[in-house]
């Protein structure tokens, strides 16, 4: 059995082992526990886990921000979507995005959008976005600073 629960601020720790399988840069919960609470969620991020029976860590979790710009108008982005790899393909991420698309339905929104890598190792969470509806609508640009 899998329960769909928003990961409450002071709890994120909760999520940390799911969403250090896909933001390995921070290295430790630890870590990404600080990050996460000291400069996300003030401006507005929250994250959502799937746990299986009575656990207490999240196997998959979604983090996410309700945002307007002038392109898009007011919708729900999708930062982080991650499922540690011994819960793979037991259907937490399709819940976890069901989830997020009645919470942007609930807050008013008109879409959700998020971003995904490319390459051949992201080919199953490519089809994961196609079966919710996700289209591509765009490409991302980026540039890395010098420090």
């Amino acid at each position: 059995m899998v329960e769909v629960r928003e990961i409450a601020p002071g709890r994120t720790l909760d999520g940390a082992d799911a969403l250090l399988a896909l933001r390995p840069r921070w290295q430790t919960p630890a870590a990404l526990v600080a990050f996460v609470d000291s400069q996300l969620r003030p401006s507005g991020y929250r994250m959502v886990g799937a746990f299986e029976d009575d656990a207490t860590s999240a196997s998959s979790v979604l983090g996410f921000r309700e945002t307007r710009c002038t392109a898009w108008g007011h919708y729900v982005y999708v930062d982080d979507l991650s499922t540690v790899p011994a819960a793979r393909g037991r259907g937490h991420a399709d819940a976890l995005l069901r989830w997020v698309v009645s919470e942007a339905r609930r807050l008013g929104g008109e879409a959700v959008h998020l971003d995904s890598g490319v390459g051949a190792h992201r080919a199953a969470a490519h089809r994961l976005y196609m079966r919710h509806h996700f289209e591509i609508t765009s490409h991302h640009f980026s540039v890395e600073l010098e420090r």
